[in-house]
């Protein structure tokens, strides 16, 4: 991290507008390497924990492919003859954990890694199963992304990874998307020497951005309980208590 980006990140941590030092932030590294391989992505996760921590937020990072990820939508497919070993529940629990999720991922023809692809599945497995509220479970939460490669795709990645985080329940705030392109090609990727990565303006702005995006909307989540448990009630609705919708055989 560069003295300039270290000097901006001390200065706004000063004038900080509220105490982030009980958030938990989760960066699931969608990484196609496993530990310890070299990971680019985690270059960039690096910058955004540091951001994270200089307000005491708690960070954790994790390569869902150090684990065995079985393919399915059930919570512990070893429930399933297909299957006789499942990792994922462990990671959800530490999923459960968090306030912020941030799914990072590399571009592979133009697209987040089948790792990648693989969580969002089994996270969407989840969401049949609600929160204290009678919501779904990831209500309140907050989700991000960052994104590194050497060739096209990070917007379009973006785009994806939001929906889906979105979709089944996280708060999205503006801008929490951040990436890094290389040459496109076969260029350098984000920690190669003389990459420009780490020290590239746009991608530590837009990185910066996310933190404090992510961690200001987490504290408005967490000090008002969350998003409030009206008209969004899964059971609810299927009860027949169809919130605020009219029926429009009841005309008058």
């Amino acid at each position: 991290m560069s003295e300039q980006l270290q000097q901006k990140i001390k200065k706004h941590c000063d004038s900080a507008p509220a105490k982030y030092d009980d958030i938990k932030v989760l960066f699931l590294n969608c990484t196609l390497s496993r530990t310890p391989i070299l990971s680019h992505t985690e270059g960039l996760i690096k910058i955004s924990q540091q951001i994270f921590e200089a307000n005491g937020a708690t960070t954790k990072v994790i390569r869902p492919v150090d684990y065995v990820l079985a393919a399915g939508l059930g919570k512990d497919m070893t429930e399933t003859p297909e299957w006789d070993r499942d990792d994922w529940p462990q990671i959800q629990k530490e999923v459960d954990a968090c306030d912020i999720l941030i799914l990072c991922t590399s571009v592979w023809l133009g697209e987040k890694t089948s790792v990648c692809n693989r969580v969002l599945e089994r996270m969407y497995g989840y969401t049949h199963s609600f929160n204290e509220k009678g919501q779904y479970r990831d209500y309140g939460k907050v989700g991000a992304t960052l994104i590194t490669g050497n060739e096209d795709g990070v917007k379009h990645c973006a785009m994806n990874i939001l929906f889906s985080l979105s979709h089944i329940g996280y708060t999205i705030p503006p801008q929490v998307d951040a990436g890094w392109l290389g040459e496109v090609g076969p260029g350098p990727s984000y920690l190669d020497p003389g990459s420009g990565g780490p020290e590239n303006d746009f991608t530590n702005r837009n990185t910066t951005f996310l933190a404090w995006n992510c961690m200001h909307m987490a504290r408005l989540l967490k000090d008002n309980g969350g998003i409030p448990a009206h008209g969004n009630l899964p059971d609810a609705w299927d009860a027949g208590c169809k919130t605020d919708f009219k029926n429009p055989e009841h005309k008058r």
